[in-house]
C-alpha cells in the first residue's frame, strides 16, 4: 500500500495512477527479473523519489498495482449452467487480456518468487476455483450436471482454453479478440458441456 502523505505536500492521485499502471505494464512485459523502481519511474515519467515516497520497496509497489489491476473472479449466478460458464469465461477473458492480462500470466509464473505478492495471487486463483465449484454445485442441484462432476476438470478445461486462446493470439490481434470474446465463450461452453453431462 502507498504510504500516507504525512504533513508534506498532498500526493497527486494522477501520479499514483500513472505509477501503478506503469508497474503493471512493466511486470507484464518483463516479469519479476526485469521489474525495478528505476524502470517503473522511467515508464511512468516520474522521478524515483516520487515512487519511494509512496512505496518503500518494489515488492510493495507491485503488490499495490496487482491489487488495483488484477482482480479476483466474482461470484456468478444465472438461470443455467451454460450461462454461468459463459459468464465465467468472459471474466477470465477480461482477466487475461491487455497489460493486465500479461501481468496475470506473469504472476502465474513468478508469484511464488515474490513473497509480498504470492498470497494475493493465491486468493485470485482460489476465487476462480470457488466460482467454478459454486457453478457445478448449483448445476447438480438443478439436474443439469451429474453427481460427481469434476470441478477440477471443468475448470482446467474452461480456464485452460481461455488462457491458451489469449496466449496464442498475436498482440496485434488482441483488440479483435476482445470483440469476439463472447462468441468464443459461447462456442467453448457449448463444446464443453456435452462432455461433462
Amino acid at each position: 500500500m502507498p504510504r500516507s502523505a504525512g504533513s508534506g505536500r498532498p500526493r497527486d492521485p494522477e501520479v499514483d495512477r500513472r505509477v501503478a499502471a506503469a508497474a503493471i505494464g512493466l511486470f507484464g512485459a518483463e516479469g519479476w527479473s526485469g521489474f525495478s523502481i528505476e524502470a517503473v519511474a522511467k515508464r511512468a515519467g516520474v522521478g524515483k523519489a516520487s515512487i519511494y515516497l509512496r512505496w518503500p520497496t518494489k515488492e510493495a509497489l507491485l503488490l499495490d498495482a496487482v491489487r488495483q489491476y488484477v482482480g479476483e473472479v466474482t461470484e456468478i449466478e444465472a438461470t443455467s449452467v451454460r450461462e454461468e460458464l459463459i459468464r465465467l469465461a468472459l471474466q477470465l477473458f477480461r482477466h487475461y487480456l491487455g497489460d493486465t492480462g500479461r501481468a496475470a500470466m506473469r504472476l502465474a509464473l513468478d508469484a511464488d518468487r515474490i513473497p509480498a505478492v504470492a498470497g494475493h495471487w493465491a486468493k485470485i486463483r482460489e476465487s476462480q476455483i470457488l466460482a467454478a465449484r459454486a457453478i457445478v454445485r448449483r448445476a447438480i442441484r438443478r439436474g443439469e450436471l451429474p453427481e460427481g462432476t469434476s470441478v477440477t476438470l471443468l475448470l482446467d478445461t474452461l480456464c485452460g482454453a481461455v488462457v491458451n486462446h489469449v496466449h496464442a493470439t498475436p498482440p496485434s490481434a488482441q483488440a479483435k479478440l476482445a470483440d469476439s470474446a463472447e462468441s468464443y465463450a459461447r462456442d467453448l461452453v457449448d463444446f464443453l458441456l456435452p462432455n461433462v453431462s
